[in-house]
């Protein structure tokens, strides 16, 4: 009997901080919004925007992605498949949500793209990485995109990368088909 008390009032604890956190999160929010201010860096994958909960037998995380992984409102780290951040064309810094299935299945969903700019550049490749190079920057890109979209070197692609946000990694939209 003892157990369930304090296994009740320990829900509770957990709970109440959950909804003394998401009140904290909104205030701060107002209050740097009403004073054109800012927490996030242009090199900082903040996640204090992000939430975790539960829905029925499933953990909801929701999370930014980095590249390869993503940081999640847990500040943990999962990984993404290349597979499906390449055929999502997912950018560094979307916002998206994994459902974790009572039996480990997960489920991606994106919430919240960020603006993009997208620019026509040549495929290279240094030291086993795929990357696109402009005049001020390079950008490693996932090799399942290369090999998805069928990509070569010195071809002509369309890269997607965040618009206003730094980034180390450029998402393929399309390849640029060559002329005949």
């Amino acid at each position: 009997m003892e157990n369930k008390k304090t296994l009740a009032a320990i829900r509770d604890f957990i709970i109440n901080a959950e909804k003394s956190i998401k009140s904290a999160k909104k205030l701060l929010k107002d209050v740097l919004e009403d004073n054109n201010l800012s927490l996030e860096t242009e090199v900082n994958l903040s996640t204090m925007w992000l939430n975790s909960y539960t829905s029925d037998d499933s953990k909801i995380i929701e999370w930014v992605f980095t590249w390869e992984e993503m940081l999640g409102s847990d500040w943990n780290k999962y990984p993404v498949p290349a597979n499906y951040s390449s055929k999502s064309k997912l950018v560094q810094w979307d916002k998206l949500k994994l459902t974790i299935a009572w039996n480990g299945k997960m489920m991606y969903k994106q919430i919240a793209p960020i603006e993009r700019s997208y620019i026509t550049w040549l495929v290279v490749k240094e030291k086993d990485k795929y990357q696109v190079v402009s005049q001020w920057q390079t950008y490693d890109l996932l090799t399942a995109a290369v090999t998805h979209f069928k990509a070569n070197i010195w071809d002509s692609i369309t890269v997607i990368i965040p618009n206003w946000k730094q980034a180390t990694f450029a998402a393929i939209d399309a390849v640029i088909p060559k002329e005949a």
